[in-house]
């Protein structure tokens, strides 16, 4: 089969699109013939180790040990490990994986969930990681609750573009951060009010905000401090390498001098909020952005077109022909 591959770190040039073997499904996994995947912030920082930490948490200190790429696919099951309850062949599938830009990946079963019935192999793609993310950060770390008011940060992008919809559907009264040509499309997302980072800083308004998701875009912890309200919580699904650090230095030094809290949010794999987020998804709730489209031969233009950092929602790749 043919997969995107890299040996070292480094740009997106580093990547070759190689024959290599066919994976097999384990007793516990499934074998799903990949329709199409999408690339997220994760893929970018393993290929490039721009966090050094993804070195040290093991990503391979040198080199990478994993040399594949990809974590969100949609497809259809090809084969099912023997001990594989809920899948069948045929199944339409979207979840997260190892390995994804290639035409056949293995996943564990409770990794995976039935692809929404209103949404093409594609859109199943742009899902997983950053809708989960969002999710997680929202109701899990940030406890969403219906009547706050929730601030995105950076809400035009993959993780940004759920958020708001998913705060949305919590019943939030949402405000969305982005830059002027996102605007518009942050309000069809249902965003209740927009500011454009351009023309103004939130965090200097005086208005205060229940909870606080970064997606994305810079600003010191003791910023975004301040544009909580007295009870409020901070939550960090991605942003530069000194807001990483000083998260995680500072952050529960600064939830324990007072009543907010300062948190952060990595997606776990979880078949229980891909269910939930398949009914959303096929109640009209939240509705995949994506941005631009790339064959499987092109994941190195992909890459480097999210690495620029102006993707407006999910870059997705058609693995196969038709999709």
């Amino acid at each position: 089969m043919k997969a995107i591959v890299y040996h070292k770190y480094g740009s997106p040039d580093v990547l070759e699109l190689k024959e290599v073997e066919k994976p097999t499904p384990k007793d516990d996994e499934v074998l799903i013939k990949v329709h199409a995947a999408s690339v997220n912030a994760y893929d970018w920082h393993f290929l490039t180790a721009d966090i050094f930490l993804i070195r040290l948490m093991g990503g391979g200190l040198l080199k990478p040990k994993d040399t594949r790429l990809g974590a969100d696919i949609a497809g259809r099951v090809e084969a099912v490990g023997r001990n594989v309850k809920q899948f069948q062949p045929g199944d339409g599938v979207f979840g997260m994986v190892r390995g994804g830009f290639a035409e056949y990946a293995c996943s564990p079963e409770n990794a995976l969930a039935l692809k929404p019935s209103t949404l093409s192999f594609e859109g199943a793609a742009a899902v997983p990681m950053a809708a989960v993310t969002a999710l997680q950060g929202l109701r899990d770390t940030g406890q969403i609750q219906p009547g706050q008011k929730v601030l995105i940060n950076g809400a035009s992008g993959g993780v940004g573009t759920f958020a708001v919809q998913i705060s949305k559907s919590f019943g939030a009264e949402v405000t969305a951060v982005c830059s002027t040509r996102n605007l518009d499309q942050a309000r069809l997302l249902g965003a209740d009010h927009v500011i454009d980072y351009t023309k103004e800083d939130f965090t200097q308004s005086g208005q205060q905000y229940d909870l606080i998701l970064a997606a994305n875009g810079y600003h010191s912890l003791s910023a975004y401090k301040r544009a909580l309200t007295p009870k409020g919580i901070y939550v960090m699904a991605g942003g530069s390498m000194p807001q990483i650090f000083q998260a995680m230095l500072m952050g529960s030094w600064m939830s324990e001098t007072g009543g907010k809290k300062m948190g952060g949010v990595s997606a776990k794999r979880s078949q229980k909020d891909l269910a939930f987020l398949k009914e959303l998804l096929e109640a009209g709730k939240v509705v995949p952005v994506i941005d631009r489209r790339y064959p499987l031969s092109e994941t190195a233009e992909a890459l480097r077109y999210l690495g620029e950092g102006h993707a407006r929602g999910k870059v997705v790749i058609n693995v196969q022909d038709r999709v």
